[in-house]
């Protein structure tokens, strides 16, 4: 006679693995300038140490692939003025520990060649650069508006709003036009003495192209979300921003 008290739970044990979904990993795209040129000064820019660790840690934490991606490639520029002591945060510290992460940032995959399809978010810290690069960044363009039109979850911090600059939607209307948003202030920027050295400025152009533009105390937090797109003002706000982004995708 067949003893099942003994045979059943083998059974169980075998199969146990058949039923059990398996764990989806999000993948999300992060985007950074490659652009190092602080204008006519002289002086060097870059993308924003606080505005990339703050959202790769949020994001890496919680299991989520990142992939980084830049114009042209290869190591991408840090903004010297991010690197600076009283810039500092336990993001910004550990990104300058993690030898991992800063040969993710030496090493960046070319934009052009990044598939929306394998993605599920995709993300803009800031920084000066990307006023000049991403701005006007053809692949960049067409990756986001390609994001968007799949309603998939859009962020962008501090000074990465730039990217939206030439980003249209299907009825070829500023992506931004009738949306609630926020970026880097115009009072930030000439605190940061940089109003005359941009070539333009995020939160004019924000409202140009018919953004809902609103914003908080200078650098201090403040986020918004309107449907798939996020924004966040200040380097105050990336860890928010990432939260928020993530919040749409999990």
């Amino acid at each position: 006679m067949v003893n099942l008290q003994k045979r059943v739970p083998e059974q169980i044990k075998a199969y146990s693995g058949i039923s059990k979904p398996k764990k989806l990993v999000m993948n999300v795209l992060f985007v950074l300038t490659s652009h190092d040129e602080l204008g006519d000064t002289g002086n060097k820019t870059g993308f924003w140490i606080e505005e990339f660790a703050a959202p790769y840690y949020r994001m890496l934490d919680k299991g989520v692939k990142v992939t980084v991606a830049t114009p042209k490639g290869g190591m991408a520029p840090i903004d010297p003025s991010s690197d600076t002591e009283d810039a500092q945060t336990e993001d910004t510290k550990r990104f300058k520990s993690d030898e991992k992460a800063r040969e993710v940032i030496n090493n960046t995959h070319k934009l052009s060649e990044m598939d929306p399809a394998n993605f599920d978010a995709v993300f803009y810290p800031g920084g000066h650069g990307p006023l000049w690069d991403l701005s006007k960044d053809k692949d960049s363009i067409k990756l986001i508006e390609s994001f968007n039109s799949a309603k998939k979850p859009i962020g962008f911090v501090c000074h990465a709003p730039a990217a939206l600059k030439n980003v249209k939607k299907g009825n070829g209307e500023p992506l931004v036009k009738g949306k609630k948003v926020t970026g880097f202030t115009n009072s930030e920027e000439e605190a940061v003495e940089l109003k005359d050295v941009v070539p333009f400025l995020v939160e004019d152009m924000l409202k140009e192209n018919g953004g809902i533009y609103s914003k908080g105390d200078d650098w201090a937090e403040y986020v918004l979300v309107d449907g798939n797109l996020v924004t966040g003002q200040n380097p105050a706000s990336s860890s928010l921003a990432a939260e928020k982004l993530y919040g749409l995708i999990k």
